[in-house]
């Protein structure tokens, strides 16, 4: 069996309630990112949170695992936006409860019906997304952009 492994580290200082820690990530690609637990439970403001990067790492992997799907069935995208929004409930213990993908596609040879047929295939190989199965709710908004549309990232 071939593995693929991946490193992140935080260096925290201080207590939980009013230290802060920094966020990178092996490959030089993540550096730096400070967070806080208030950045976690409150405002972001400016600092990101382990709700974030999962978010980042769901929307990262479904847009690869969709875009695969989609040229195996002979339907390329142009363009694929992702975005995750992970949902942290606070009440008793915090427990990531649910993480909702809203797609929106630019694949001119692909119809609405295909789409749809294509993001649950990509919700079941999407590794990220098996790592969060049977945990956290998984629920895929996917909408397809007219040819004309002129796709604009985010």
């Amino acid at each position: 069996m071939t593995a693929v492994q991946r490193t992140a580290q935080v260096d925290w200082t201080g207590s939980i309630a009013r230290g802060s820690g920094v966020t990178s990530g092996g490959s030089g690609a993540i550096r730096d990112l400070p967070v806080t637990l208030a950045s976690r439970f409150g405002e972001p403001a400016g600092k990101t949170s382990p709700e974030e990067l999962i978010a980042a790492a769901h929307a990262g992997c479904f847009a690869m695992a969709l875009g695969s799907v989609l040229a195996g069935h002979g339907t390329p995208p142009e363009f694929l936006q992702v975005i995750a929004t992970v949902t942290l409930e606070t009440s008793g213990d915090p427990t990531i409860v649910s993480s909702l993908l809203d797609v929106r596609a630019l694949a001119p040879e692909a119809d609405a019906a295909s789409l749809e047929r294509a993001a649950h295939e990509a919700e079941r190989s999407c590794p990220v997304s098996r790592a969060l199965e049977g945990n956290v709710e998984i629920r895929v908004h996917a909408t397809l952009d007219q040819p004309s549309a002129s796709p604009t990232p985010m």
